[in-house]
């Protein structure tokens, strides 16, 4: 009977044990068929531990290279991409977990036109409830609507971080040791327009992809300037006549995004891209102003040829005809409103002397005038943000406190407060909002808020963020006397031109010292020096100006310089040494025409330069500086094609060619 019984559980051990191995053999069996890439130890064993095809057991496979996640991922990205072009993954984190938390929430938006960005904000990430945010009437919801919706923004084009903003998530403040570059997009140009060298876009319409790693990889020469990201700001220090200027960015990095010197043949094939590819952000919904202004540009890129005007010269100008026809429009068109909110000092208060004293005067003349701005925001083309980019710094920075996180903080409120109180910032994320600021800090402080705005920007740096075909290069106006801000226009007739070059200044960045350095006391010919003594009304200064025949424009901290307008107005024909600076009015003055511009590294060559000029190309020029003067001055009550009408244009110029319908 035990015997029975033991040979029972036997054969029923045996069948238990067969079963087991059966349902073992089957599940084998069904993973090798079944999951992907016939790995059927996959579930076994951890994946860092499975060997690799031919390897030994003792060896195991490595975590895939970020090179093969980025591929993988761009694979399977690319059938959801807008307007036939791929999103790809961001491949600049160095370590594998970095590459992982960039497969899964980094992308870099890499259509070349800017409307197919559009189409993936609108498409792909509506903001809830943005279709009744036209019918609300509560303020409250149209503020959260507006936040929300730059979040949206932020996230889509992001930092490597993933911060989508310090304001919307209390994200912790970032120093510039770990703060990463903003995502770029390559423009892509004609095979008969490409550069020599990469040039690069930001996305956001913020930065060109710069960013600060280390200040130990800084170069000798990049350590006069620190960072202006993240509320890290140089303290002011004092210029030649008014305010001290600030530093700008550096990065050792910032090769690899764009090219070291973007000349000016190159801007200029950036522009003509820009008009043919960029596009703003498409509006939430449609209003009859954008089709008055898709009719616009219509118009302007059909204009009539015209050759000749009594009031303008022809050969100042990229396309004359083009130019004269967009100007008309403006004057037959053009409705601007101006916000009135906001306090004293920071807002509605213009200052109109100094070397920042361009936004002020704008300031002054745009909220007076009758022609161009309407009560009805419900009309207007264009909505201006009267803030002050100087009374910002006076009023709000602490000194010697190396931050403007509370002037960033400022701004960001005072967009909140539009948004949240009218439906306009909200319909077109700020595309159709411009401000005028001349302080060297005003890239950065309208980095985040204001990144959508059309910006008219004194610091008009390619690799400061400038966008083609958006922000406008404003002219630094020296005024020294708001009463009469033309006094002692002109200069001295050639013949009593005896010098060849004058500069006079503070040693403010690395290029004047350099020039100093090679021609201070070394050529009679050549008038350089450092500061001049004063004098009453800075008499020696103009003197200078106003005898000589080249009037040297070395940057200083940033790449603007009133000397480029002061050299206009005593009529001596400006010599540009700053490399990246985007002149004044570039959409439509042909600057070579009355303009020299020299390379930094080419300093030691001046003179040869200057002297290998013929006599007749200097006259020609002298001519032409005489007849631009026009554009470059200030009224009290403004003239037709003055400094204002100009800037407004140039405004109005790029709204009409970046505008996208609803």
């Amino acid at each position: 009977m035990g015997q029975d019984c033991l040979s029972s559980i036997k054969l029923e051990t045996k069948k238990l044990l067969w079963l087991i191995s059966f349902t073992f053999a089957l599940i084998l069996a069904f993973q090798y068929f079944e999951l992907p890439y016939g790995n059927v130890l996959l579930n076994v064993f951890h994946s860092s531990k499975i060997p690799e095809s031919g390897a030994s057991p003792d060896q195991t496979a490595q975590p895939p290279s970020n090179s093969e996640i980025s591929d993988k991922m761009t694979s399977l990205i690319k059938p959801n991409s807008t307007n036939g072009d791929a999103l790809e993954m961001a491949n600049n984190t160095s370590t594998f977990e970095e590459q992982k938390t960039a497969t899964n929430f980094g992308f870099v938006l890499k259509p070349q036109v800017e409307s197919n960005r559009s189409s993936i904000l609108n498409e792909s990430y509506k903001v809830p409830g943005e279709d009744n945010i036209k019918k609300s009437d509560n303020g409250s919801a149209k503020k959260q609507a507006g936040r929300f919706d730059r979040i949206i923004y932020n996230f889509t084009m992001g930092s490597n971080n993933l911060t989508h903003s310090s304001r919307e998530e209390n994200a912790p403040s970032r120093s510039p040791q770990n703060t990463r570059s903003s995502y770029t997009n390559t423009l892509s140009l004609p095979p008969a327009m490409q550069p020599k060298h990469p040039i690069v876009v930001d996305p956001n319409n913020t930065t060109s992809g710069l960013s600060i790693d280390s200040k130990s990889n800084i170069s000798s020469v990049q350590k006069e300037n620190i960072a202006k990201q993240d509320g890290v700001l140089k303290p002011l220090q004092n210029d030649d006549n008014a305010q001290g200027k600030s530093s700008s960015i550096s990065n050792k990095d910032s090769h690899k995004l764009i090219p070291e010197v973007t000349s000016i043949s190159e801007m200029k094939k950036l522009l003509l891209q820009s008009h043919a590819s960029y596009r703003s952000m498409r509006p939430l919904w449609s209003s009859a102003v954008d089709q008055e202004l898709l009719q616009a540009r219509s118009e302007i890129e059909n204009a009539p040829i015209v050759k000749d005007d009594p009031s303008l010269y022809a050969p100042l100008y990229h396309n004359f005809s083009l130019f004269k026809r967009s100007y008309e429009l403006m004057e037959e068109t053009l409705k601007v409103h101006v916000y009135g909110e906001g306090a004293r000092p920071v807002l509605h208060s213009p200052f109109l002397t100094g070397i920042y004293a361009s936004e002020g005067w704008f300031m002054k003349v745009m909220e007076a005038n009758k022609r161009f701005v309407t009560e009805d925001p419900k009309k207007a083309h264009l909505f201006y943000l009267p803030f002050s980019s100087r009374m910002l710094e006076e009023a709000l920075y602490v000194k010697n406190s190396h931050s403007h996180k509370n002037l960033i903080e400022y701004l960001n409120n005072y967009v909140d407060t539009i948004g949240g109180k009218y439906p306009f910032w909200n319909r077109t994320r700020g595309a159709d909002h411009f401000l005028v600021a001349c302080h060297d800090w005003a890239p950065a402080e309208t980095r985040e808020g204001m990144s959508n705005c059309i910006k008219a920007l004194c610091n008009a740096d390619v690799k400061e963020g400038f966008v083609f075909g958006k922000d406008v290069s404003l002219p630094e106006t020296f005024v020294i006397n708001s009463r009469n801000p033309t006094k002692d226009l002109g200069g001295f007739r050639v013949s009593r031109r005896p010098n060849l070059a004058f500069f006079a200044g503070s040693m403010h960045g690395y290029v004047r010292p350099i020039l100093l350095k090679y021609w201070e006391n070394k050529d009679a010919d050549m008038k350089i020096f450092g500061k001049l003594p004063k004098s009453r009304g800075n008499r020696d200064y103009i003197h200078y100006m106003k005898s000589s025949k080249y009037c040297i424009c070395a940057k200083g901290y940033e790449v603007n310089s009133p000397r480029v307008v002061e050299a206009i107005f005593y009529e001596c024909v400006p010599v540009i040494i700053s490399d990246n600076f985007v002149p004044p009015f570039f959409e439509v003055l042909n600057w070579e025409s009355f303009a020299v511009f020299v390379l930094e590294k080419d300093i030691p060559n001046l003179k040869s330069i200057l002297l290998s000029i013929p006599i007749k190309t200097y006259l020609r020029m002298q001519m032409r500086v005489k007849k631009v003067q026009q554009h470059f001055l200030w009224h009290a009550n403004p003239v037709k094609y003055d400094i204002f009408h100009m800037t407004l244009h140039s405004v109005w110029y790029n709204r009409v060619f970046s505008i996208t319908a609803a």
